[in-house]
């Protein structure tokens, strides 16, 4: 396993919580606008800081002063050490959030069965429909509705994400979205932010930002179905 990084301190990651930010490396997807290109790729080997037990010395001398530990990427559920990794985490009294792209249910599920995650940020990309030919050739739509499902039906704290720019998202792409996730508690449309991100050539095209007036449509087409849709 490679830790990517880690963030000391978060005030925004983990709603209601101070935490501590542990990133993966290596993610299965290849989303052009995703603003963390080097732990897509992942990383050619640790820091020193960020060898696993000098993270977790860091995690227990912060007992008291963090409240929380969100686990993200990359893609964390492509980790094969993930459970013992949120096993540790929960040993030592943290609340756990995990953020994924809902490509493996079966981790998912097995993390909430086994108590050892407290709060899910899923990402759903588009349609999953259209996931074959914008996200990833291999993915299978039903696994990003299973995912949903088993994250709606676990009982935990959740929030669906769904980033908005062209082609990936329009008002029948957000209508099929809230479909599929109809009753959730919580559903963010995120801007999309250009800074730094994995495919600069993608923003060539100035069309692909959606507007402000747009991002107050797709809010109103998906809080038909969603209890509440925050734009982010």
């Amino acid at each position: 396993m490679i830790l990517g990084g880690l963030l000391k301190n978060s005030f925004i990651d983990y709603p209601g919580k101070i935490s501590a930010v542990l990133f993966l490396t290596g993610c299965n997807f290849r989303c052009p606008y995703c603003h963390n290109p080097d732990l897509a790729h992942g990383l050619t080997g640790p820091h020193d800081f960020l060898q696993e037990e000098r993270v977790f010395e860091f995690l227990e001398n912060r007992r008291g002063l963090i409240e929380g530990v969100v686990i993200t990427g990359g893609e964390p559920a492509i980790c094969p050490d993930l459970v013992r990794i949120c096993k540790k985490v929960k040993n030592l009294g943290y609340p756990v959030k995990l953020d994924t792209n809902g490509s493996r249910p079966g981790v998912i599920k097995k993390l909430i069965d086994s108590a050892l995650i407290d709060y899910i940020a899923m990402d759903i990309k588009t349609d999953p429909d259209n996931y074959g030919h914008l996200i990833w050739k291999q993915v299978k739509p039903a696994k990003i509705i299973a995912s949903a499902g088993i994250i709606m039906s676990s009982g935990l704290d959740y929030e669906f994400r769904t980033t908005c720019l062209k082609p990936f998202i329009d008002e029948k792409i957000i209508e099929k979205i809230s479909g599929i996730i109809k009753g959730a508690g919580l559903y963010v449309l995120q801007r999309c932010n250009q800074e730094r991100v994995l495919n600069r050539a993608f923003f060539n095209n100035n069309e692909r930002l959606i507007k402000e007036d747009e991002l107050k449509r797709l809010k109103m087409i998906a809080s038909e179905q969603v209890a509440e849709v925050v734009i982010r």
